[in-house]
């Protein structure tokens, strides 16, 4: 690798209000390397990210890129310098078509000032053949609304990839994607390396940044702890300079002899396209979950892992059918018809089953409103006798399960200022309200730092003593071996294997994923 950065922050400070954020933060990167930037939520990562991009245009300190000092006003301006980037919180227009989103702002004009479409089109398809980007029954030229997240995540990245820049700044790129696609990207970003690009790498996934980094600079508190090659900071060593603290092992007793607490039989959930395929989302799926057990749901994107949840929380009303047993804690057990039983997520919810959507600033919060009331919002009847809400009750209530949870930050602001920890804490906190005796877990760690992903993991472990029945859907594989008991494995929409925590390996969960 060259020595001369292709990009660099010199003693780059800011401050919103009396706030500061970033104190004296010097960082670059190489060409051909991968750096990663490492830290807790809101150590300030993102912040410089914004900085780097054109987003925050006011901060002390400078910007080279290329030798060159800049001073961007606007992301455009990162832009023709040659610095791309891939925000985790999707920015695509989900109206327009995936190929009118690669080009959305640096559209190919034709002689005669109109679009060039046909060229557009051309290089969308050879960005989808880079990527290996499966559209299924989709095309190009279809809303990206109707593509799943993980899809629309890895057209975020040839957004990127298509504005041809030098340095890719991607934060959290893999945070929707599962194993094999982001196994495409990490084979994107050799490529890109080989080519002399520079990748500034935000991630939270420790197998991914060791399999990635060639250096790691790491902030806390705003502040630059520290930057050394990778082979030379082991994990422990990374994990102390982010987070300064022990962390809990998350380790539970096994549930093996307790009672069962929830018994799937015959699942069928039928897509939207069902007719014209011929093949349901989920086919014929029977499973069970102990009470005190965590029992993880293993797939590939389209394997149907996150239907079966919805399905199990009512939103699938009309489109699924099966049995449900549900045993209570006093011990009584009820026979449910999803069809007929289930037509909603409150009939769920009145049935002591929540579900934590993978989605939680599109599905899972009102980012407007503050943590309590998001947190209060699916228990809200039992706060507003009569239709009144009763605030001390409901703010008593809330308080006790943040204090729980461990929730910092200004609780009585808009969530949507909290960390992206907090903000998952916040949609734990409004499943713990509802008391429920099953816990549906979608991607419960999603953008959530190292500390807070091993806060989280202590939560489950605890609420698994408690006697609680978890069942968990994650992409990292790693976290899925870690937390379950037991491993249920879908191949489109199939189970094709089942797993105990002594018997599962990455590379047996990922075979049965794979069909076998």
């Amino acid at each position: 690798m060259s020595q001369a950065p292709l990009l660099e922050a010199r003693r780059v400070s800011k401050s919103f209000g009396p706030n500061p954020v970033l104190r004296d933060v010097s960082f670059d990167v190489l060409p051909g390397e991968v750096h990663i930037l490492a830290g807790e939520n809101g150590a300030g990562k993102s912040t410089l990210l914004n900085i780097l991009s054109g987003i925050h245009t006011q901060y002390e300190g400078e910007l080279q890129v290329g030798g060159v000092v800049q001073k961007f006003q606007a992301p455009k301006d990162a832009v023709r310098a040659g610095v791309a980037t891939v925000h985790q919180e999707l920015s695509l227009i989900g109206s327009l078509s995936l190929t009118d989103n690669l080009f959305l702002g640096r559209e190919h004009i034709n002689a005669f000032g109109i679009i060039d479409a046909r060229r557009q089109a051309r290089e969308a398809r050879a960005l989808l053949r880079e990527l290996d980007l499966d559209l299924g029954d989709l095309n190009e030229d279809d809303p990206v609304e109707r593509l799943p997240i993980s899809t629309q995540q890895l057209v975020e990245i040839a957004k990127a990839l298509a504005a041809k820049a030098n340095v890719l700044l991607l934060d959290e790129p893999t945070s929707a994607l599962r194993e094999p696609e982001a196994e495409r990207l990490f084979e994107r970003i050799e490529a890109l390396k080989r080519q002399g690009k520079g990748i500034v790498y935000v991630s939270h996934k420790m197998d991914e940044i060791y399999r990635l980094a060639d250096r790691i600079t790491v902030l806390r508190d705003g502040a630059l702890v520290g930057t050394k090659p990778a082979a030379e900071l082991p994990a422990h060593k990374l994990v102390e300079w982010m987070i300064g603290r022990d962390l809990p092992s998350g380790e539970h007793a096994s549930a093996s002899t307790h009672e069962i607490a929830l018994k799937v039989e015959h699942l069928v959930v039928n897509g939207i396209d069902t007719n014209a395929t011929g093949r349901p989302d989920v086919d014929d799926v029977s499973f069970e979950v102990r009470a005190g057990e965590i029992l993880g749901l293993a797939g590939l994107r389209g394997s149907g892992v996150s239907d079966v949840l919805h399905a199990l929380f009512g939103d699938r009303a009309g489109r699924a059918i099966g049995t449900m047993h549900l045993r209570s804690r006093d011990g009584r057990t009820s026979r449910i018809e999803l069809a007929r039983d289930l037509p909603s997520p409150a009939a769920a919810i009145a049935r002591r089953i929540m579900l934590l959507t993978n989605d939680r600033k599109g599905k899972g919060l009102v980012l407007d409103m503050d943590s309590k009331e998001n947190a209060s919002l699916a228990s809200l009847p039992r706060y507003s006798p009569q239709g009144i809400v009763r605030e001390r009750r409901e703010s008593a209530a809330t308080e006790r399960v943040f204090g729980q949870l461990g929730v910092r930050g200004e609780t009585a602001a808009p969530v949507r200022l909290l960390s992206g920890g907090n903000q998952q804490k916040v949609v734990l906190a409004k499943c713990l309200l509802t008391e429920p005796e099953v816990l549906l877990l979608d991607e419960p760690t999603r953008g959530v730092d190292v500390g807070a992903k091993a806060e989280i993991y202590g939560l489950l472990a605890e609420w698994a003593r408690q006697g609680m029945a978890i069942v968990l859907v994650t992409s990292e594989l790693p976290e899925l071996l870690r937390l379950s008991d037991r491993i249920v494995v879908l191949h489109r929409g199939q189970r094709t294997a089942e797993f105990s925590r002594s018997e599962a390996t990455q590379e047996k969960v990922l075979h049965a994923a794979f069909g076998a």
